[in-house]
């Protein structure tokens, strides 16, 4: 079976009248506090796989060029004020960067209730900071999404905070899959997860880059050289998911003894290129940490 992942029409298509609102409530309303583009891809998936209207969703932000922008691309509803956001919606997506989180929670704190769900994006803002924030037994879920989402191809994990009920959890993972895969995890594993799938697009980018001047400089022209790179790492990535085989397995199959293959791995692995890139992961998982201890 393909996987639906990487076809194009399943980012477009909608989904059949069957399939509206499984196991979602009945009158779900969903509010985001920060309309960049997170925010904006995340609306617009789950708005597209008909888990809400667009009018059961509301956004806000001090940027009105965000709200605008926002508000064109989902056809939500525009609030000005966070707390506008609290009264409309009962699920809220806390959508700011990390620095940015607890003065939005202090805005919200008096007006947070019981019949609320803070879901944050907030990178290395961990639960037990968002639950201070917030009135005693608050529900919190924490979610590790990243920028694919705007495109329906995200790769995120989210952890449940001490009050959060399992149908919380169950929520949360088909808003997040309405805009890719998603998995369930531990916590503590969450900034694992921030710098492999939440910074890892950075890396990939400048792989490609890499791929493309290499195409340059062997003679290609840079528009053919990064389509040429791009579809490389776009059919590979398709082979690991849908194979299933380990990416070394599939490495060797690309690997004729004495081959062209086995020369360009050689210089990558006297440049230390695994290495670089597992050190990169734990950087940016670290950076993710020391985001959450401050």
């Amino acid at each position: 079976m393909r996987n639906p992942f990487f076809d194009k029409s399943f980012l477009f298509r909608r989904p059949p009248r069957s399939c509206y609102n499984p196991g979602m409530p009945a009158k779900l309303t969903l509010g985001f506090l920060g309309t960049g583009r997170m925010a904006c891809a995340l609306a617009k998936g789950v708005i597209r796989a008909g888990l809400v209207t667009p009018r059961q969703v509301f956004g806000s932000d001090p940027l009105a060029a965000a709200r605008t922008a926002f508000g064109k691309a989902t056809g939500a509803r525009i609030v000005l004020g966070n707390r506008r956001v609290l009264e409309a919606a009962s699920v809220l997506v806390l959508a700011t960067k990390p620095d940015q989180a607890n003065a939005v929670l202090k805005e919200i704190r008096d007006h947070f209730t019981r019949r609320h769900l803070l879901v944050s994006i907030a990178a290395g803002v961990p639960t037990i900071r968002l639950e201070a924030a917030l009135p005693a037994g608050s529900r919190v879920v924490r979610v590790m999404p990243n920028t694919p989402a705007l495109i329906g191809a995200s790769a995120s994990a989210f952890a449940r905070g001490k009050h959060a009920t399992k149908a919380d959890g169950d929520l949360v993972q088909r808003l997040f899959a309405a805009v890719g895969l998603v998995f369930p995890l531990k916590e503590s594993l969450l900034d694992a997860v921030t710098g492999l799938s939440g910074s890892g697009p950075a890396y990939v980018y400048q792989f490609i880059e890499a791929l493309s001047d290499g195409g340059v400089a062997a003679g290609l022209p840079r528009d053919v050289a990064t389509q040429l790179a791009a579809k490389t790492v776009l059919g590979s990535a398709q082979m690991v998911l849908e194979t299933g085989l380990h990416p070394g397995a599939l490495k060797d199959m690309v690997t004729s003894p004495g081959g062209t293959t086995i020369e360009g791995l050689y210089e990558l692995e006297k440049g230390k290129f695994r290495g670089t890139v597992i050190s990169a992961v734990r950087a940016a998982a670290a950076k993710s940490q020391k985001l959450g201890q401050a």
